[in-house]
């Protein structure tokens, strides 16, 4: 993730320069800190998955760990990195019994060119819902929305809104009791949970 951003500053300044903007902005604001905490119930969802069916938190509490992290979208660098990642560690997820849930705004699961299967999984979000009940939910700005319209990232046909609303990516790793273990919610999109953190964290969930 690091060497990519270095890559970005270096061969597109542009997009680094709104970044900074952007992740300054959101610092300022204290985004994301009212996310939920270790220790505390995570809080339910009701989300469709790339089938179309709908897939509860509920499902799992007291039957199997659980990670959820809150992706961007197919077109997202970082969340791509990040997703080759955990899809990387499908075997060390198994050993643990642990289901990933990868929750986005837009339906596009298939455009990211991951496998799908039954450890990993994909949530539509849609006009980020989720995202706002748990404080995630940011707006991009204009500035945002101008430079992704230049370069062809059409987040209102995505995400068929108009709202230009993201959220933070976020990592939440939920025990079977149903309480956050640990969590990573940073509003610099640009860092994501380390998956030895995500392993560690489930090794020490009840």
């Amino acid at each position: 993730m690091k060497e990519f951003s270095s890559a970005v500053c270096q061969f597109a300044p542009e997009f680094a320069a709104v970044y900074d903007d952007l992740v300054a902005r959101l610092k300022s604001a204290d985004a994301g800190s009212g996310a939920p905490r270790p220790g505390e119930p995570m809080p339910p969802f009701v989300l469709p998955n790339e089938n179309n069916r709908v897939t509860q938190l509920a499902e799992f509490i007291g039957k199997r760990p659980v990670v959820i992290s809150f992706n961007r979208g197919h077109w997202c660098e970082y969340c791509q990195i990040e997703l080759l990642a955990l899809q990387s560690a499908l075997h060390e997820f198994a050993q643990r019994d642990a289901l990933v849930f990868s929750i986005m705004p837009e339906f596009q699961p298939r455009r990211l060119g991951l496998e799908l299967n039954d450890t990993i999984q994909f949530l539509c979000d849609a006009d980020n819902g989720y995202a706002l009940d748990l404080g995630l939910a940011i707006w991009l700005g204009d500035e945002f929305r101008d430079l992704y319209l230049k370069h062809g990232i059409e987040l209102q046909q995505y995400n068929r809104s108009e709202s230009w609303f993201l959220p933070i990516p976020a990592t939440f790793v939920v025990g079977r009791d149903g309480l956050i273990a640990d969590r990573f919610v940073d509003p610099d999109f640009r860092h994501r949970m380390d998956i030895d953190a995500i392993l560690s964290a489930l090794d020490k969930a009840s």
